[in-house]
């Protein structure tokens, strides 16, 4: 199932993993997790097929993800940073295709056509994720003006990668069930969610009680708030691109889960696609102003 969680603190991790290997579904783990790690986890081996190690761009970086791709057997390496738009994200990509012919390589960010076919024929990435500013807790366009409406980015960026050879991976901007639909309708061959799977009993961090309602922690990798916790500090040179949310708390994630799965299979009858990867030949999409009755209230 073309679903990923977003390798993010609270929802690329070992629990979440366990939720969503059981659906098929792949988790993204943070690149916060150490080899030391994955050994501990020995106990309950993962499935290669469903999960991604993600990896920065620098020397230690890659010294990590050779010695934990050895270890854990990963298929899938994902390539992250914020801006997929520098030159050394593309030799960065060519020498981790070099030192791991076999492996899936998905790299981002990026939002435009022309980055996803440099990413893919120049850096020979499998899998470009796709998305600048549309995340729940994500601040980028606030801050720095940049960014693209998430459907226009992925119908351009999956246009562009089907003429290569490539995929693209719909990061951001999901807020229901429907959101997923459509971004498989507009052409995204994974989707990737973060806030969406973040506030329930498997996301790491306390339950907090204000005013009688239950919340957990959800923020932004490029927030104050991860800056401070992995770094010790924010840099006075940068800006803070992420925030810090109260996700309510919602349970069980594999009743989300559910309810995701469902909505899509829903879309997938009222548009007479078979499979997923059918869905854009059946999609139109038509602009409008507003998509719910809200007479009674959301």
């Amino acid at each position: 199932v073309p679903i990923i969680a977003a390798n993010m603190d609270t929802t690329g991790t070992f629990e979440v993993y366990d939720v969503l290997s059981k659906f098929k579904m792949i988790t993204c783990f943070n690149k916060f997790y150490s080899l030391r790690d994955f050994e501990e986890r020995d106990t309950n081996p993962l499935d290669p097929n469903y999960f991604m190690i993600s990896t920065g761009i620098n020397e230690q970086n890659f010294c990590n993800l050779c010695d934990i791709v050895e270890a854990t057997k990963a298929k899938w390496i994902c390539v992250d940073v914020a801006n997929g738009y520098m030159h050394n994200v593309v030799t960065f990509c060519d020498k981790v295709r070099a030192t791991f012919p076999d492996c899936i390589i998905v790299a981002g960010n990026v939002a435009t056509r022309e980055m996803v076919e440099e990413l893919i024929l120049n850096g020979k990435v499998d899998i470009v994720k796709c998305g600048i500013g549309p995340g729940s807790a994500c601040l980028t366009r606030r801050k720095t003006g940049v960014g693209v409406p998430q459907l226009s980015a992925i119908i351009e960026c999956a246009d562009g990668a089907h003429g290569c050879g490539g995929m693209i991976i719909g990061d951001g901007g999901i807020t229901c069930p429907g959101d997923l639909a459509k971004a498989f309708g507009g052409g995204a061959d994974f989707v990737m969610i973060g806030g969406q799977f973040a506030g329930h009993d498997e996301n790491p961090g306390e339950i907090q009680e204000i005013d009688g309602k239950k919340f957990k922690l959800f923020y932004g990798m490029s927030s104050e708030h991860a800056m401070n916790k992995h770094y010790g500090k924010m840099a006075n040179y940068r800006s803070s691109e992420g925030r810090l949310v109260k996700v309510p708390y919602k349970g069980p994630l594999e009743v989300t889960v559910r309810d995701y799965l469902g909505g899509l299979r829903s879309a997938c009858a009222y548009i007479n696609a078979h499979k997923i990867k059918h869905m854009p030949k059946c999609t139109t999409f038509l602009l409008v102003n507003q998509q719910l009755n809200t007479h009674f209230g959301k």
